[in-house]
């Protein structure tokens, strides 16, 4: 075996084992492979540290910006408030919630949404009488669920595109992923609302934290600025919907919006500034650095090639799929679905390859699958605080997210092979 598979290969199995254990952070993990990567011989300098000048990285710290913005000026919990009125009964409620919160998941921070949300369920719940602990785990299925709308809507997305990008395949729509997302977020919200609320918990397993029983008051926010963040956050979106008529990139559009924001006072260069997740930067940056090591060591099509010896030399198309599509399941349950993509991405774009499939396809089946986070709390942030804020078991989301995982599954294989065949 060659020096630069076994080297890599060996950051590959530390990196999953890190990701799934969590002993250390997940973007010091990410990191520290980067730079053993270099130490290593396997990677350049450059290629270690390219992943911070990536147009996804600078796309995606603009949209911390205007989300920021979204966020505490109380816009969002405007908008949630406007939900308390449709409130009549459970089913809507739940409905209610979930769209909501998809909705929004797909343009912002997933685990930002859910942060957001969290308060304004609880105030709802409060005020219609009904039980908050049912109603706060759909929260972070529906953010899940609703990552998958657009582009941005989740770091696995672009992390997905950048390595179309990097093997010069193109690149995907603004809302390719959502050709299968909306329908997945839909059909999941449709299930809770009148099958799958049964598996809902009940009653706290553990003593809910305290800090969130209180929505935060936004009454001193000027109306100006609620205006102008939810104006700049609906122009800046449009802007990436038609980023082909209008010729602006993503990333453009985005810091166009950003500067806005900051320009006009809506919140402070300051509080910008805070508001980038650098955890989550590093974390891409440095699953980008792996990703590069299994394409440029030949790692990813050693790996594929184990995958199709074991399917046989012509795999059937729909059994790579599954295959594909359950390993990343399984991954993602005690991973980071970043990571997730991280790791898969380079494994599948090898696989389309060798196979002469289309690379799309294979993609858009990992980002979709790695969403699939329902199982365990400890498959997004968003999940471990959802945890904590109700006081969950790690039985109650075993409990509730597994039926949603078997939805969303046969809901994506039937989707899937229709919208991004392998063969097209």
């Amino acid at each position: 075996m060659d020096y630069s598979i076994m080297v890599t290969l060996g950051f590959l199995v530390f990196a999953i084992v890190m990701f799934a254990m969590e002993r250390i952070p997940l973007s010091i993990t990410a990191m520290i492979v980067a730079v053993g990567l270099h130490f290593a011989g396997v990677l350049t300098a450059a290629e270690a540290f390219k992943g911070f000048v990536d147009s996804n990285v600078i796309l995606f710290m603009a949209m911390f910006i205007i989300g920021a913005a979204f966020f505490e000026t109380g816009v969002a919990v405007d908008v949630g408030n406007i939900v308390n009125k449709f409130a009549k009964n459970e089913t809507i409620l739940i409905i209610a919630i979930m769209m909501l919160t998809g909705i929004m998941s797909g343009f912002l921070s997933n685990t930002g949404t859910a942060a957001v949300m969290i308060p304004v369920v609880i105030g709802i719940c409060k005020k219609g009488g009904f039980n908050q602990t049912k109603f706060l785990m759909p929260i972070v299925f529906a953010a899940a669920m609703g990552g998958n709308i657009s582009m941005i809507g989740s770091p696995g997305n672009m992390i997905a595109n950048s390595n179309l990008q990097e093997a010069g395949l193109g690149s995907f729509d603004f809302f390719a992923y959502g050709e299968v997302g909306l329908p997945m977020l839909i059909v999941g919200t449709l299930f809770y609302a009148f099958i799958g609320k049964r598996f809902l918990p009940e009653v706290p397993t553990r003593e809910p934290d305290a800090n969130y029983q209180k929505n935060a008051d936004f009454s001193h926010v000027p109306a100006w600025k609620k205006w102008t963040a939810g104006l700049v956050l609906v122009l800046t979106i449009a802007a990436m919907i038609f980023e082909k008529q209008i010729g602006v990139s993503l990333a453009v559009s985005a810091w166009v919006g950003a500067l806005v924001i900051v320009a006009t006072g809506v919140i402070t260069e300051t509080e910008a500034v805070k508001s980038i997740d650098m955890k989550t930067i590093l974390l891409f940056a440095g699953s980008l650095a792996l990703g590069t090591a299994m394409v440029k060591s030949g790692t990813g099509a050693f790996i594929a090639n184990l995958i199709v010896d074991g399917l046989g030399e012509t795999p059937n198309p729909l059994a790579l799929l599954a295959v594909l599509f359950f390993l990343s399941v399984f991954m993602t349950n005690f991973m980071s679905n970043t990571a997730d993509v991280a790791l898969l991405a380079p494994i599948g774009l090898s696989l389309a390859s060798q196979l002469g499939f289309d690379p799309k396809a294979i993609l858009v089946a990992i980002v979709i699958s790695s969403s699939l986070a329902y199982a365990t709390p400890i498959g997004m942030p968003a999940n471990t605080m959802v945890y904590n804020v109700a006081g969950y078991s790690f039985k109650d989301f075993v409990k509730a997210g597994l039926p949603l995982i078997l939805v969303s599954a046969v809901v994506s294989l039937i989707l899937l092979p229709i919208l991004f065949p392998f063969n097209p």
